[in-house]
């Protein structure tokens, strides 16, 4: 951990001694999630990670080795304790980094959230032992990280959140339900539950009727057994400690059954969790923050809802 503390020190230090801290201390930061071995990886030299912008100017990034999280940290000034660690969807296969990770922090960010999206490993044989668990060990890596500096982060350690899209939103769900469950090495003990998820369009179930094929293959296989689907399906993970939810996906979503979110909502509620969802008729699959058919806006919805549970002030522009 000492590479990455040294790193925000000495960072901080020069920008009080050049007195420009106020306007820095929340550009954006990008921090390696494991300054030493990366855990469940092999070296494969024919991997490499791109990043290319298609024709419709989603940006997809693949070939993820070296997993990270940029931060996005507020103004001093709105800062209200709350962290959000957000994660990119793109079927497993790539992540749509930009309208749903770095647009959406930096939305978060102007809310006074601190906002981290997860640069995350994607299921591969060629540089992890058992892909499977590849992307959950680097959610799981993010909570312990935020957590481990909260204190010189101004976050409060009980205030931690997890966003995720489509199968980023399947990976949150993971992380928000088999947080008992250390992926990575844990010596001190910090907990690795999220405080609250945020669903949006996500993948949830590895169930033949409800998944999303292209995400199943890509992180389970071709014929993945049934403890793997069960182990995979969130919707069959949830307990009375799973934390709380906000979910929000069209009916109408071509590329994810509503379903999967239906099937969260319901083991929630079965469960006694709290948590709220938003379904719109219409609306594509991967819009981001803004579904083109409806004029509702679902972040003034998700704001609202953050607002209700004490994670943002209700005061706060």
């Amino acid at each position: 951990m000492m590479p990455v503390k040294r790193f925000i020190r000495k960072s901080i230090a020069v920008l009080l001694i050049s007195g420009i801290y106020p306007i820095a201390l929340h550009a954006q930061q990008v921090i390696p999630l494991y300054p030493g071995k990366i855990p469940n990886a092999k070296p494969d030299t024919a991997v490499h990670e791109v990043s290319a912008t298609d024709a419709h100017g989603i940006v997809r990034v693949s070939g993820v080795t070296q997993p990270s999280l940029t931060a996005y940290f507020p103004d001093p000034a709105r800062a209200t304790g709350t962290a959000i660690i957000v994660c990119p969807g793109g079927g497993y296969s790539i992540l749509a980094i930009k309208h749903e990770g770095y647009d959406v922090a930096r939305v978060l960010q102007q809310w006074g959230i601190a906002a981290f999206v997860l640069k995350y490993r994607l299921p591969d044989d060629r540089i992890m032992i058992q892909k499977s668990i590849g992307p959950l060990q680097d959610a799981q890596r993010a909570i312990q990280l935020v957590r481990e500096h909260a204190t010189e982060w101004h976050i409060q350690p009980d205030r931690i959140g997890i966003m995720g899209f489509s199968a980023g939103g399947h990976l949150a769900a993971m992380a928000g339900t088999r947080f008992s469950e250390n992926f990575i090495d844990n010596p001190q003990h910090v907990s690795l539950r999220p405080d609250f998820m945020i669903l949006c369009y996500p993948v949830i179930s590895m169930t033949d009727s409800l998944t999303h094929m292209g995400s199943r293959i890509h992180l389970l296989g071709e014929h993945p057994t049934q403890a793997q689907i069960r182990d995979f399906s969130a919707e069959m993970q949830v307990t009375a400690e799973t934390p709380p939810a906000f979910i929000m996906q069209s009916t109408a979503d071509p590329g994810v059954k509503v379903g999967n979110s239906v099937a969260m909502y319901l083991a929630l509620h079965a469960h006694g969790v709290p948590v709220e969802m938003h379904l719109y008729e219409k609306g594509p699959h991967g819009f981001g923050m803004h579904n083109p058919d409806t004029p509702d806006q679902w972040m003034d919805r998700l704001r609202n809802w953050l607002i209700s549970n004490g994670w943002l002030p209700a005061s706060q522009p």
